[in-house]
Order: C-alpha cells, then sequence, then structure tokens
C-alpha cells in the first residue's frame, strides 16, 4: 500500500482518474484506466501480507494509517531498533 499506483496511473493518463491519498486506503476497489487503445491499466488496493510477526510491524508496512494507532510507541521503537544508534542520536 501506498506506493503510488495511483499516482503513476494518474501521471501516465494526464489526469486525475484515480484518487490519491496520504494515507493508506484510498484505492477501495479495482478500477480499469484505458490508457489507450492497446493499454489497459489497472488501479488496485495495496495487498499487505500477513507475516505472522509482531502486530507493531503493520504500521512499518504501510498497512495502517498513523492516525489510527493505539500504540504509536511500539512502531516508533520498531524503527529505532533497525537504525544504528549513530544515526538515530543528535550531537
Amino acid at each position: 500500500p501506498n506506493v503510488g499506483k495511483s499516482s503513476l496511473i494518474n501521471s501516465l493518463k494526464r489526469s486525475r482518474v484515480c484518487g490519491v491519498g496520504a494515507v493508506p486506503g484510498v484505492t477501495r476497489c479495482l478500477q480499469t484506466v484505458q490508457l489507450d487503445r492497446h493499454i489497459q491499466l489497472l488501479d488496485c488496493p495495496g495487498v499487505v501480507m500477513e507475516t505472522g510477526g509482531p502486530t507493531a510491524a503493520a504500521p512499518l508496512r504501510g498497512a495502517l494509517a498513523p492516525q489510527r494507532l493505539r500504540d504509536p510507541l511500539s512502531p516508533a521503537a520498531a524503527i529505532l531498533r533497525r537504525c544504528p544508534p549513530e544515526q538515530v542520536g543528535g550531537d
């Protein structure tokens, strides 16, 4: 989700034919867009496969809008665990 599928289609079509937004979930169903006589494009919602990992990983994969998080600290902590300490600390 939220990698720019709809934005790319809008750019190729040179008009706003697909809804776009900064949060996941704007595209809710499959949509076809005729680019020209020979090319038809499909816009679809993003698919996030369940990994069985911790629920804190879902926002990191773009599966949840930040505004819908009950606990924003868990995903933030997961990001910090992936970063080298010298990149996080500010001097």
